[in-house]
């Protein structure tokens, strides 16, 4: 596996494993976020969830975005897929406006959404009926995405036989079957346990370097997105907006090993003190001062 390879969308705005701020567009964009703002109005009352949003993602860019609950990180992934509309602003994907359902992408939930009478392979290959595709067509392929997340044995399982880990890698090969150039991963791992959250990110970057998918990452992990992500958007509370981009300098694969790097530690500094600054997270007595000192 070519892990040691570097993404094709990566900036030069840091030196070798120096996180910073960057302003740098991708040289290759594969989705444009320009001013976007949305408000939902419900019962004669309005919540502000985005606000002057503008940023670019890179071809083969895998790109996380981080933030404290209710900033607009979901809303602003669903804006991406077409699901809703901007009031202000506007979305491509590769050079076209966005403005409905996009179909060039896949999507995958916090929850996997399988349907409980399909088995494995059934849930997989809905994606590809739903689309009008040949079922015998991507019948192999399906198999050997299920083979890469450990789902081979369990292809003619129902989804109340699997672990919540497994549903979710079947619904990551669902969102890959027909192999759109970009995912779009909305807390995926959020509901999973400690261990199994682990491993599956350290699969997910195997996939993720064996396909070059452009990839949008929600989390509110800080060292999730660190260890997974070429840059980092980090957001403000709601409204929410763009209140810096980290470069992650970690070279790959990372696995395991991630965390040992200075880069993992520097990274993850600079965003938990980006939240403590905003009163996202509140650290103790010590860390404000030390935090006060290097401002």
């Amino acid at each position: 596996m070519a892990g040691s390879a570097e993404p094709a969308a990566r900036r030069a705005a840091a030196g070798p494993g120096e996180p910073v701020g960057s302003v740098v567009p991708p040289a290759l964009p594969s989705i444009v976020v320009e001013d976007v703002s949305k408000t939902f109005r419900r019962d004669g009352t309005e919540t502000h969830a985005l606000a002057d949003v503008s940023f670019a993602v890179g071809r083969e860019e895998f790109l996380s975005i981080v933030g404290p609950s209710g900033c607009g990180k979901s809303t602003l992934l669903r804006l991406i897929a077409g699901l809703l509309a901007p009031d202000h602003g506007r979305i491509a994907i590769d050079g076209r406006a966005v403005d409905g359902p996009f179909p060039a992408l896949g999507i995958v939930f916090q929850k996997p959404i399988l349907l409980d009478w399909r088995t494995v392979l059934g849930n997989v290959m809905m994606q590809v009926e739903l689309r009008g595709l040949k079922v015998a067509d991507h019948l192999a392929r399906a198999r050997q995405l299920l083979d890469a997340v450990g789902l081979a044995e369990f292809e003619d399982r129902y989804p109340y036989e699997l672990s919540g880990g497994m549903q979710q890698r079947a619904a990551i090969v669902r969102a890959l079957i027909h192999d759109p150039p970009l995912l779009l991963m909305d807390e995926p791992f959020g509901a999973l346990d400690a261990l199994t959250r682990e491993q599956l990110r350290i699969d997910l970057e195997e996939l993720w370097l064996a396909t070059r998918k452009t990839v949008v990452f929600i989390t509110h992990s800080i060292d999730e997105a660190v260890l997974l992500s070429d840059r980092v958007l980090v957001m403000s509370p709601r409204p929410g907006q763009i209140e810096q981009v980290v470069e992650i300098g970690l070279p790959r694969p990372r696995g395991l090993e991630g965390r040992r790097h200075d880069a993992f530690d520097a990274a993850v500094d600079l965003i938990t003190g980006i939240f403590l600054r905003r009163g996202v997270l509140h650290g103790g007595r010590g860390e404000r001062t030390a935090l006060h000192v290097q401002e």
